[in-house]
């Protein structure tokens, strides 16, 4: 029997989301997953399953002021030489360490994917910052991508598409959906225990400006007032996260005297999060620059109806037929779309919720294994890429710049 291709994985933590992704692809391939940091930025918990994967964790903690970029080097060419993969995966090109991982592989000749979720219109480009992003993908042999969108930006970037797979960007739609689907079961116990009002929108995120999470909490104020008037039920508004921006919100649901309405529970960890989802309405995600939204999949995987900012990249892909999408920036039409939630049957929420599962199933962890066992052949059978000086000089002195 031939031996399945030995693929490293290299994330800044393994966290569930990563965990569920490295299980499933360790059903087609020989997977070591490589944490930078054994502990993650969030408190996102350990996950339920056992690891189907090799697991190696170079440092205790790993932060953007430490370890400094030779002890990544050594720590990560020691893991390389230590599993000796056929391929090794990568997350982007401006994240926690990737540049210092295409650096070794390509001085070891050592094929590589990219994994990104990049695109176009994420933020302002400029072109010399472009011209090293060319580079520097250049030197990739395939890449997995979220959706269509990082599709567009890669080609533009010089991938050519029949290079690029999709399947990056997926959760463990199975654990959200039963969890789910047992809460729900119990909901009069749960919704006391957890604090919850009877009808409410989720919303999940970080308290940073890109969230949206001002705009939002004013357009609710509005939908309430439009609700009052026209004799109409309003629902609450549950804000998921923590971050810079809290005591800024805070002062804000003051202003507009929505305490009572706006409930801010905090960062919650993974294994609480499907609560929240299984008695929500609905869900709403108002970034005004998203590269995907792993949340719109939780909510999906959920089974609930979305209203999605129309920046956020996963839109293409997760919003057909089970809810809104809407301009970020508008805060009329974010107003709308919340009245025009609110204002359906529960029957034809439900539908639109059944049709979330549907989509749902497309990108389930499998799709994770699929899109990489694909992007890895890729490599094997591709030419070797050349690695020259200007190449070495470019990633040894590139520290950041925009994705």
């Amino acid at each position: 029997m031939q031996a399945k291709p030995s693929v490293a994985v290299v994330f800044h933590h393994i966290g569930p989301y990563h965990h569920a992704r490295l299980n499933a692809a360790a059903d087609k391939l020989a997977v070591t997953g490589i944490e930078w940091s054994a502990q993650g930025y969030d408190s996102w918990g350990a996950p339920e399953s056992a690891a189907h994967y090799q697991k190696i964790s170079l440092f205790p903690e790993a932060t953007d002021q430490r370890p400094g970029k030779t002890e990544l080097r050594n720590a990560f060419s020691s893991a390389l030489e230590q599993t000796k993969p056929d391929v090794v995966t990568v997350n982007g090109w401006n994240n926690f360490g990737s540049l210092v991982a295409v650096n070794c592989c390509a001085r070891l000749r050592m094929p590589m994917v990219v994994m990104s979720e990049s695109s176009r219109h994420d933020e302002s480009r400029t072109w010399w910052k472009e011209a090293m992003k060319r580079r520097i993908v250049g030197l990739y042999s395939a890449a997995l991508v979220g959706g269509q969108r990082h599709v567009d930006y890669l080609v533009e970037l010089g991938m050519p598409i029949d290079r690029i797979f999709t399947g990056y960007d997926v959760v463990d739609n199975n654990y959200f959906r039963r969890r789910a689907d047992e809460i729900r079961s119990q909901t009069p116990g749960v919704r006391e225990q957890y604090r919850l009002p009877e009808n409410y929108f989720l919303a999940s995120a970080r308290f940073i400006e890109k969230k949206n999470l001002s705009r939002l909490i004013n357009a609710y104020g509005d939908y309430r007032g439009k609700s009052q008037t026209a004799g109409l039920e309003t629902w609450d508004l549950v804000l998921l996260g923590d971050g810079p921006l809290r005591e800024a919100l805070n002062s804000q649901l003051s202003t507009l005297d929505l305490h009572a309405h706006v409930h801010l529970p905090g960062f919650r960890p993974y294994d609480e999060l499907p609560v929240y989802y299984a008695l929500a309405n609905a869900f709403v995600h108002a970034s005004t620059t998203e590269q995907w939204g792993l949340v719109v999949n939780e909510a999906v995987a959920s089974g609930l109806p979305v209203i999605v900012s129309n920046r956020c990249g996963c839109v293409p892909e997760l919003v057909n037929g089970n809810g809104f999408t809407f301009d970020p920036t508008n805060e009329s039409e974010l107003i709308a779309r919340l009245l025009e939630m609110a204002s359906l049957s529960d029957e034809h929420r439900n539908q639109l919720g059944d049709k979330s599962y549907e989509i749902a199933a497309n990108f389930a962890p499998e799709r994770f294994g699929e899109g990489l066992e694909r992007a890895a052949s890729m490599a094997l059978r591709g030419p070797q890429k050349g690695f020259g000086i200007l190449d070495r000089a470019l990633l040894l002195g590139t520290a950041s710049y925009a994705r």
